[in-house]
């Protein structure tokens, strides 16, 4: 009896073992696999971090590449106005800085500054002569001249890239109180950057030398602006401006001129 008892105990052992054998080879199986599995995933994150990398490069260079043309259509823009200088410039910097103090998300978006940039490319369509005339426009020449924002957007209507930046160039002389053109949008129809672009715009007209004045100063450019807040100007829009100090506005000023 003792001895069939030793060997149920010894079968048992046995059986045990053989357990714990397999457990043991199983684990370290599932260890293996972990392992190889963590590596498997180093190797996807490795690989995804380069082609994130090479993929932000190429949108980078991309970039850079519509930034270059926009810039060279500006310019094309500006050289049949000289007296502007660099007006484009400084309005986009202008608007930018207007845009980051208003809250907007992305204020510095390139979408937002090509629209800056382009927002008078419609002049190309319009003769010289009425251009650069030093007297008063007829009014057949005054509805010509105003078709440029709607020329405009038909210029880079298609473009992709510049999608956003056609709403500026539509837009940028509507009006908060609707009485602006060519689609005589009011309040908040307004594409919110046309209605940055407008305030930034004036600006940049005023503070500078025009054939017809000299530049004013930046308060009473700031009390001109001021005033038509809520008329011309969206109030937010204006409230923000007038939140940025003026040496901001002296900085860019010098730095594009």
């Amino acid at each position: 009896m003792a001895l069939r008892s030793e060997i149920q105990l010894t079968d048992e052992n046995e059986r045990l073992r053989a357990e714990v054998q397999r457990l043991t080879a199983e684990l370290a199986q599932r260890d293996q696999e972990a392992t190889d599995n963590e590596r498997q995933l180093q190797i996807y994150a490795e690989d995804l971090r380069e082609t994130f990398k090479q993929e932000r490069a190429r949108s980078q260079e991309l970039t850079r590449s519509y930034t270059a043309t926009v810039r060279a259509l500006s310019n094309a823009v500006e050289a049949r106005d000289a007296y502007t200088g660099k007006h484009a410039e400084r309005v986009a910097a202008y608007g930018i800085e207007i845009a980051r103090s208003l809250g907007l998300a992305r204020p510095d978006a390139p979408e937002m500054e090509f629209g800056f940039l382009l927002h008078d490319i419609g002049k190309v369509a319009i003769p010289d002569a009425i251009l650069y005339k030093p007297s008063a426009l007829t009014k057949e020449e005054r509805d010509l001249m105003a078709r440029h924002p709607s020329i405009g957007a038909e210029i880079v209507a298609g473009i992709e890239f510049l999608e956003e930046a056609a709403k500026v160039v539509r837009c940028h002389h509507e009006r908060w109180d609707g009485t602006g053109y060519p689609d005589g949008l009011r309040g908040e129809e307004i594409p919110i950057a046309a209605r940055v672009f407008s305030v930034a715009d004036v600006f940049d007209a005023l503070t500078t030398d025009r054939p017809y004045r000299p530049a004013l100063t930046l308060s009473e450019s700031r009390r001109m602006i001021v005033h038509a807040s809520g008329t011309q100007f969206d109030p937010n829009v204006v409230e923000a401006f007038n939140a940025i100090g003026d040496e901001t506005f002296m900085r860019i000023a010098e730095e594009i001129r």
